[in-house]
Parts: structure tokens; C-alpha cells; sequence
């Protein structure tokens, strides 16, 4: 593994994942840090997804690793992050709003892919009812870090979500997005369908990104850069059967995320970017569990991949 990257271009693609997720990324950042010998607030362009887009909100914000680890464990003496913590969303959904999302988009997407693992999900999120959970947690964080502005600090932060209508991905913060505040887009980005309620921007209609993809790095192809880190909670190399019976529903939605994350990447590299994936190993998942909500397992999933992700990111490469 080779530590500086020197005048290399870098990024960095954060996906979805859940309160659990989350934890697992803070790990995963921590051990890129470390093992690469490189602050992940110096990446050239940052993209994330749902979890990962809250990351990149306080990363985006000038918030560090060591910042995160405390929040992690409880320790953090950031009054603004001691907050967020407390309010995670809980480990299942509210009762949701009697409405479908989009159920024209859901067969036009079935129509047009019919072989498509990754379309099924896509598919699947326009039938489910409108979420009923409350994202002013997700606001608060985008206003607190932020006073006065309509985004973060960091330059390239582009923030993932999905037209509800059309299936689309739109990178906020990217040139070729629309106008989107800060807590708009994060709440967006984190609109998990069932769970919380789509969010309006600029005349249309948006949720999670993770809907169409869980980490869309593909999105950074425009950007021309010479590697991209990608972390991926919900995705894995290679099929990780299920334990138990529990599992199967996890792993029918992982296994779709981990090939269209195969097939971006691959595009990534087609394009002239060397990447390197750090995903999830079946010793975590052993720890996390089948609910990527369930917040009891979050610190016992941070410190395991602690250790996990470093040793990921020690034996691979950009390739």
C-alpha cells in the first residue's frame, strides 16, 4: 500500500448504511486516515449517499476523524455532535402516510430493465407509502455546522439523491445539479422510503439515493480524478450467504447493491481512475446485523471495524 498520494487527484465515495452503517463508516474513515497517511477533508471531490452524505456534511464542515471517533464513543466535547447522536432515528420506521410514492416510475423501471438486479430495488422504493419519519435531526446538523451558509465549506461535496418520478441520481452540489440548501439536500439524500417523507427541490420531488445506487462513484467520472476511495457499508465483495433467516432480506438488498457498485467501479477504472473499495466482511456483518437501523449494535460495529477496515485498506491497493 502506498501512504501519500502526492499531486494525485483523490476522492472519496461514501454510500449508505444506516445508523449501523454509519458507525462502520467512521471506522472506515479512521483506518483511511491511518493506513494512507491522509486527512479525508483533502479529498479533491466528496460524494455520498444517505449515511454517507451525513458524514460528508461534517466532514464537508471542517468536522476531523478524531471528531467523529468521539462522537462514536460518546466522548465528543462538540455540543453540536453530542445532539445529533442523540437523535438517531430509531431501529424501526414510524407508521408511514397512506400514499404511494411512484408507482408509474416502479413499472417503467421494471418495463425497462426486467434482468436488472439493482432495478428491482429502484423499482420496489416507488411502491412502498410515504415515510412518516421527522428529519429535522438531519437539519439541525446542516444548520448548526453551518450558520449563515448555504452549504459546506468544503468546495466538491456533492450530496446523492433520487428523483421520486423518474429514477433519476442527482449529485447536489455537483455543477450539474440544481440549487439545493444544505439541509434540503442532506435530507434528501437520506429520504429512506418507508421511513421518512420525500423532500422537494427546485419543482421536483426526491429520496434516498440509496434507492438507485449505494454509493453512486460512478457520478465522479466527470470530475477527471486519479483515485477515488470507496467506502460501502452496504455492499460486499463477492455473495456473503445468510446465518439465519433473519438475514435474507439483507442480503437479497446487499447483494444488488454490491453489483452495481461492481459495475460503477469498473466504469471508474475504464475511465482512467484507480479505486480503492473498502466494503463489508461477513465477520461484520456478524457484528452489525440484519437491521442497518438497529442502534444497539452501533458501538460494538465501530470499534470491530476499527480494526477490520484498517486491515481492508493495509492489504489492498489502488487498482
Amino acid at each position: 500500500m502506498s501512504n501519500r498520494n502526492g499531486s494525485q487527484r483523490r476522492g472519496l465515495a461514501i454510500g449508505c448504511g444506516g445508523t449501523v452503517g454509519a458507525a462502520w463508516i467512521v471506522a472506515a474513515l479512521a483506518a483511511a486516515r491511518d493506513v494512507l497517511d491522509w486527512d479525508p477533508r483533502e479529498a479533491d471531490v466528496m460524494i455520498g449517499t444517505s449515511a454517507g452524505a451525513e458524514m460528508l456534511t461534517m466532514l464537508g464542515s471542517g468536522i476531523g476523524v478524531d471528531d467523529l471517533i468521539a462522537m462514536q464513543r460518546g466522548t465528543s466535547t462538540n455540543p453540536i455532535l453530542t445532539a445529533h447522536m442523540r437523535c438517531e432515528p430509531g431501529r424501526f420506521p414510524p407508521l408511514p402516510r397512506p400514499r404511494l410514492n411512484a408507482p408509474g416510475r416502479a413499472v417503467r423501471e421494471l418495463l425497462a430493465r426486467p434482468g436488472n438486479g439493482h432495478a428491482l430495488l429502484t423499482a420496489g422504493s416507488g411502491l412502498l407509502p410515504q415515510g412518516g419519519g421527522d428529519a429535522s435531526w438531519l437539519q439541525r446538523l446542516a444548520d448548526r455546522l453551518n450558520p449563515g451558509r448555504d452549504w459546506v465549506e468544503h468546495p466538491a461535496t456533492w450530496l446523492v439523491a433520487m428523483d421520486d418520478a423518474t429514477g433519476e441520481r442527482v449529485a447536489f452540489g455537483s455543477p450539474s445539479a440544481p440549487d439545493a440548501s444544505l439541509g434540503a439536500a442532506l435530507r434528501a439524500s437520506w429520504g429512506v422510503p418507508g421511513w421518512f417523507p420525500a423532500v422537494p427541490i427546485a419543482g421536483r420531488t426526491f429520496i434516498d439515493g440509496g434507492a438507485a445506487s449505494t454509493a453512486s462513484a460512478d457520478l465522479l467520472i466527470p470530475a477527471r480524478l486519479d483515485e477515488v476511495v470507496v467506502l460501502a457499508p452496504m455492499a460486499s465483495t463477492g455473495r456473503i450467504p445468510a446465518t439465519g433467516p433473519g438475514h435474507f432480506l439483507e442480503r437479497q438488498l446487499r447483494n444488488r447493491m454490491s453489483e452495481k457498485l461492481d459495475a460503477e467501479i469498473a466504469l471508474l477504472r475504464a475511465a482512467g481512475t484507480k479505486v480503492l473499495r473498502v466494503d463489508v466482511t461477513a465477520e461484520d456483518l456478524a457484528v452489525m446485523g440484519p437491521n442497518f437501523m438497529d442502534g444497539r449494535r452501533r458501538l460494538a460495529t465501530f470499534e470491530h471495524s476499527l480494526i477490520s477496515t484498517r486491515k481492508t485498506i493495509e492489504q489492498g491497493d489502488f487498482a
